[in-house]
């Protein structure tokens, strides 16, 4: 096994804990799952499942260093990512389509970008994964895909279930009259987001 027992033991434990406690990526997931059923929730997931698989390709690299060199860089992504939550909010506000006309595919791009522009989970991703690696067992590289391979599987399972979830209960409640509420409440999560992710540092 390339990784140390007792680390992947406690990395399961930690990731596990991580997952299960709602933070950006389960809230987004939830409200596409809200607005588009459960097909656009699992999509969701599978986009921001994509976007950790290539945030665990920048810790292997060690790009961390970018940041800490280049602080302007992480700001800029920050606030592009920012500005792309506050868009999807605003969209889904102002949009006046029923639900069952919208194209759940797009829940697979929205994932993948939300979760590629948030700096904080690169940084994360940089910071949390080194932590179980031990450089002396060497093959530093089979190491990361091997954590990062386990962080995506739960990803699917937690955040996916959640979309899931989500999706279906949107369809009981799911009447004429309630459209206009779902899409506020979920326009209003997105946005949240989206503000949270430009004003904290």
């Amino acid at each position: 096994m390339p990784v140390d027992p007792h680390l992947l033991l406690a990395f399961v434990a930690t990731t596990i804990i991580a997952m299960v406690t709602p933070g950006p990526d389960m809230l987004f997931i939830l409200g596409c799952g809200m607005r588009g059923g459960p097909k656009a929730g699992l999509l969701a997931t599978a986009g921001v499942a994509t976007s950790e698989a290539v945030h665990v390709a920048v810790a292997a690299a060690g790009l961390a260093a970018l940041f800490a060199a280049v602080p302007v860089a992480f700001t800029v992504v920050r606030i592009a990512g920012a500005g792309y939550l506050i868009y999807l909010g605003v969209q889904a506000i102002r949009n006046r389509k029923p639900l069952v006309e919208r194209k759940s595919e797009r829940a697979y791009l929205s994932g993948l970008l939300t979760n590629l522009l948030n700096p904080k989970m690169v940084t994360f991703t940089i910071a949390f994964l080194p932590q179980f690696i031990d450089p002396a067992r060497g093959h530093v590289w089979l190491q990361f895909a091997v954590l990062g391979a386990i962080l995506i599987v739960f990803e699917f399972l937690v955040d996916g279930a959640v979309g899931v979830l989500a999706g279906r209960i949107c369809g009981w409640v799911r009447r004429k009259r309630n459209l206009r509420r779902i899409e506020v409440a979920t326009g209003g999560i997105f946005i949240g987001l989206g503000v949270r992710l430009a004003v904290d540092r």
